[in-house]
């Protein structure tokens, strides 16, 4: 059994892994209120509870950077010990690792159906990268070479939004008037796309229609608010709003696959893009195609190196399970026991 935990400011998952000759699969998984605990290993515990199973490894996947077995959690005040947790489950080390990083463990395993393409692109066995836009920005990549894969976090999505168009320059002024520096997930993120139609409605006054101005009064999350009347076709606004959060979203995702070089592909974790392409079963192709392209126009357009991001696969994550599963391999690559993972037919030429 491997133990895994995704560890976030509201909820913390947990779950016990079981593994066959080439992958994880989940065999008990719980959900707890982080807010409700004073330390994760107070959560880990109740999950375990007396009758604890005999574990061969154990991840954590945390929200906010990693550094010498510790983790300050970014909406939490928690510091995660690496530590203390393998002493706790009786073991030499645990896997303490950032979790966009855990989400990238994942992606060499995952199945079609827990995946979407958006560029096909020539794989060709290097660099994996993951850019992850949900309530912040978060990037990881998995790096290859001679010997076994490495995986690298970052704090990526604190670094400088640049402006590329005239929008973006007005946006970018606006949020430094509001918060001095700008990164990256001050546009890119949950509240990013919210952000991006306030400067929008800032050049248009008019464009709001009064059914949206009320929806946005009346409190909840505006970004979420926004995104239905996009993906509803309710409100033009709205649907700019969403199309060039998607461009900001594309032309970061393309910085982080030039500085990774990630030949082997980059993919969308968290749940804004799903959201904002995908949408809800039901939503019109033409949208989806619509999304796609204005992500992937300024993912591609990198001047003289656009031909490579042409190559790059590009897919996003879906599904719930990334996370914990992800946990769980980086935690047997830790223990030297990694699973290798088996080249999948449904997945050949997709």
């Amino acid at each position: 059994m491997i133990l895994a935990c995704d560890v976030g400011g509201t909820k913390t998952d947990v779950a016990l892994l079981e593994r066959d000759d080439a992958s994880l699969c989940i065999v008990r998984r719980q959900t707890y209120p982080s807010r409700n605990y004073g330390a994760l290993h107070e959560i880990v515990s109740d999950f375990l509870g007396e009758d604890r199973p005999r574990l061969e490894a154990a991840g954590f996947g945390v929200a906010g950077p990693v550094r010498d077995g510790h983790a300050k959690t970014t909406n939490l005040s928690w510091t995660v010990d690496a530590e203390r947790l393998a002493r706790l489950l009786g073991l030499d080390r645990v896997s303490l690792l950032n979790d966009v990083e855990a989400q990238a463990w994942a992606v060499p395993h995952l199945g079609m159906g827990e995946q979407y393409s958006l560029q096909t692109g020539a794989p060709d066995g290097g660099n994996v990268a993951v850019i992850a836009a949900g309530t912040g920005l978060g990037c990881a990549a998995l790096v290859r070479g001679a010997g076994p894969v490495r995986s690298m976090a970052s704090e990526g999505g604190h670094s400088d939004f640049s402006p590329a168009d005239d929008f973006e320059l007005d946006l970018w002024r606006r949020l430094s008037r509001e918060f001095g520096h700008v990164s990256v997930e001050r546009v890119v993120s949950g509240p990013g796309l919210f952000s991006v139609y306030e400067a929008l409605r800032d050049r248009d006054p008019h464009g709001e229609s009064d059914w949206l101005a009320s929806a946005l009064q009346e409190g909840g999350d505006p970004s979420a608010v926004v995104a239905s009347a996009a993906l509803e076709g309710r409100s033009g606004l709205a649907e700019q709003a969403a199309l060039k959060f998607l461009v900001a979203y594309g032309a970061e995702a393309g910085n982080w696959a030039l500085r990774t070089l990630s030949t082997g592909g980059l993919w969308l974790g968290g749940g804004v893009a799903p959201r904002l392409i995908l949408g809800p079963d039901g939503t019109p192709e033409l949208w989806r195609k619509r999304a796609t392209e204005a992500f992937l126009t300024r993912f591609r357009d990198k001047g003289r190196l656009s031909t490579l991001l042409e190559a790059m696969p590009v897919r996003m994550i879906v599904g719930g399970n990334g996370p914990l599963l992800g946990a769980g391999y980086a935690a047997l690559s830790e223990a030297g026991r990694a699973v290798v993972p088996v080249e999948r037919e449904e997945l050949k030429g997709k």
